[in-house]
């Protein structure tokens, strides 16, 4: 399946603006013959963007989930992108995957959160695996610092997790997660990890771009560089299966002596 990974911040705080590149980034991913247009962390509104983030915040059926539902159908592109999830009082960091049919197909909430804003921002979600069938492959959902956690890749590839899905907000220093650690997990793990990024200056943030689909053999299959892009790569699953049969790491796992780890 051929996957767009859609590189920018948007305009912090202008859901209309964001919406209206997301249906111009989802026609070109058509165009291209993509099947996935996959946007950052926060795409709908902006990361750094203070108690706006509470303002902003929608339900998962709210709004901007039928604007953007109406974009994949138009299009014909299932589209996944970050958003800030209001349910009652609460807020989650959420990725939404929409299928080529306008049907949302998963949610997920962020269930790690990273550092004093996102912790005071957000209420952590719950549930580590979140997974949707599309285009043959099986999708799973994280968001950004959960990919660190190799425990947490690692129940995705035990549940079957052909293509990880990790809209992002990778910021200076850290850009060894995108170019190292990314393409190692997915290795690992033997998956296909797209991993999507913000670019540039926001608030104190500086995101550093670099996103990438990784393969399953380790192999970067696209690279964006430091500015606003469109990059595509394909998620092959006779090359996945292929891989699974030559790297025997999920086979020759021994879970009896790994239980200190819970």
């Amino acid at each position: 399946m051929r996957t767009a990974l859609l590189q920018s911040s948007g305009r912090p705080g202008s859901v209309a603006a964001n919406l209206k590149a997301l249906d111009e980034a989802a026609a070109r991913a058509s165009a291209a013959g993509a099947g996935l247009l996959v946007a950052p962390e926060m795409y709908l509104t902006g990361y750094a963007i203070g108690d706006d983030v509470a303002r902003l915040a929608e339900p998962a059926d709210g709004a901007s989930a039928a604007a953007i539902a109406e974009t994949a159908a138009r299009h014909g592109v299932a589209v996944a992108y970050g958003y800030p999830e209001r349910e009652g009082e609460a807020v989650f960091n959420s990725v939404q995957l929409i299928g080529p049919d306008g049907v949302s197909l998963a949610n997920y909430r962020k269930t790690h959160l990273f550092g004093c804003f996102e912790r005071d921002s957000f209420t952590s979600g719950e549930q580590a695996v979140v997974q949707a069938e599309l285009g043959g492959l099986r999708i799973g959902l994280m968001i950004c610092y959960d990919v660190e956690f190799p425990e947490n890749v690692r129940a995705h590839a035990l549940a079957g997790t052909d293509l990880l899905l990790v809209p992002t907000a990778q910021m200076h220093p850290f850009q060894f997660v995108a170019e190292s650690v990314v393409p190692v997990r997915a290795f690992e793990n033997q998956m296909y990890v797209a991993y999507v990024n913000r670019v540039g200056k926001e608030g104190e943030f500086e995101f550093v771009g670099l996103s990438t689909l990784a393969g399953p053999d380790g192999v970067a299959r696209t690279r964006a560089g430091r500015e606003e892009q469109l990059v595509f790569a394909d998620a092959d699953p006779a090359f996945l299966a292929a891989s699974r049969e030559a790297n025997p790491y999920l086979r020759d796992r021994r879970p009896g002596l790994y239980s200190s780890l819970i």
